[in-house]
């Protein structure tokens, strides 16, 4: 991954990640998804969403008003 790019949110449940992502998209914010998830089992691993660094205040913004 280039270095451009800053983790702004983990978390093991897929849908967290998904609705994070379609926030932040609709928002024009690029975003990147990696699965750290052990395909057995969900619950072990996290999956942790990567924006660009000129996106990572507005991001993280959207995301605590998403996710408290």
């Amino acid at each position: 991954m280039e270095k451009n790019w800053v983790s702004i949110f983990s978390t093991n449940q897929t849908y967290l990640i998904q609705l994070a992502k379609a926030v932040l998209e609709e928002e024009n914010i690029e975003t990147v998804e990696i699965n750290k998830q052990n395909s057995a089992y969900t619950i072990l691993g996290e999956i942790e969403l990567f924006v660009n660094i000129q996106d990572v205040v507005k991001a993280r913004h959207l995301i605590q008003e998403l996710i408290p």
